[in-house]
């Protein structure tokens, strides 16, 4: 079922960029649903976006594998001058070494102002994983998404809240993300209208971790012998998984720079674990306590 959509997930994305680079009218959390500083814009016109961005590791709320994942992942997003979007991503392995193009995502929502000061919006995301693809939130089949944002000249505090709907077999997710950041942002760097912003952010990603179950039984564990200690301790730990609790903790400083049409973006992140799995079967797994992965990406906006 997935490999024939995957197949054909590159002709939709094709598609749509023929059809959206004829339709332009003026000046895309991977899969990002949440407000980038590029989207933000006083013009009210329509927009269309493609970029490739670069992620060193895949990481999903502090999880990670024991083997470092990156992935390139090239975008494109359509979006209509009353805040009307749709985007798609796909996400190509590199280091894979069969079946590179691991899956991808489609996307549509609405991000708009409900002041001066605050901005609001939400989606709907379709993922499609591959059935060997050993990504964290490959148990996700969509992803249902509100946030919130206040703009001032001080802190700046979101919200983000996810809804995900996991794959058959699997329970779905809670997550909620409470952020606050500060925008530094220089006019006219090498030209006149070039910007340069740079946002330190500080998040802290909480929720049920429900997907983690299906990584763990089915794509990590299904091969490995564990002891009878260390089953009970797995089962009685994925008991725990529906749970609501912290997840990590990220800093973060995306850094953005724009000059005419083109975008070019840079984000560290420094993620720091909450809720580890426990040390008995940790040996089989990322034990991580902290995790740093950047993600550099290039992006053209007509």
């Amino acid at each position: 079922m997935i490999k024939p959509l995957l197949k054909f997930l590159p002709v939709v994305l094709l598609s749509f960029l023929t059809f959206t680079a004829f339709c332009q009218t003026g000046a895309m959390p991977g899969a990002d649903d949440k407000t980038k500083p590029d989207d933000k814009s006083d013009d009210a016109t329509s927009s269309f976006k493609f970029g490739v961005s670069y992620l060193s590791n895949n990481v999903y709320m502090g999880r990670t594998d024991t083997a470092t994942t990156p992935a390139i992942i090239p975008s494109i997003k359509y979006t209509f001058k009353f805040g009307l979007y749709f985007s798609g991503n796909l996400y190509y392995l590199p280091t894979k070494p069969k079946q590179k193009i691991d899956g991808g995502d489609l996307a549509a929502g609405y991000d708009g102002d409900i002041s001066d000061d605050v901005s609001a919006g939400g989606s709907f995301t379709k993922y499609f994983f591959s059935s060997t693809s050993t990504q964290i939130a490959s148990a996700i089949s969509s992803t249902i998404n509100g946030n919130i944002n206040w703009d001032n000249d001080y802190l700046s505090p979101a919200l983000n809240v996810d809804y995900n709907l996991n794959v058959q077999g699997i329970n779905n997710d809670f997550l909620l993300s409470p952020a606050v950041a500060h925008d530094f942002i220089v006019v006219g760097v090498f030209g006149d209208a070039d910007i340069f912003l740079i946002s330190p952010t500080v998040t802290l990603n909480a929720g049920t971790q429900n997907f983690y179950d299906d990584y763990l039984t089915k794509k990590k564990l299904k091969s490995k012998r564990l002891t009878k200690a260390q089953t009970a301790l797995l089962t009685k730990y994925e008991g725990q998984l529906g749970q609501f609790g912290i997840l990590d903790y990220e800093l973060s400083a995306p850094i953005e720079y724009k000059s005419g049409h083109f975008i070019f973006q840079l984000t560290p992140t420094y993620a720091v674990v909450q809720n580890q799995l426990p040390k008995q079967i940790a040996a089989q797994l990322s034990d991580q306590s902290a995790v740093f992965f950047v993600e550099v990406g290039v992006s053209l906006k007509f």
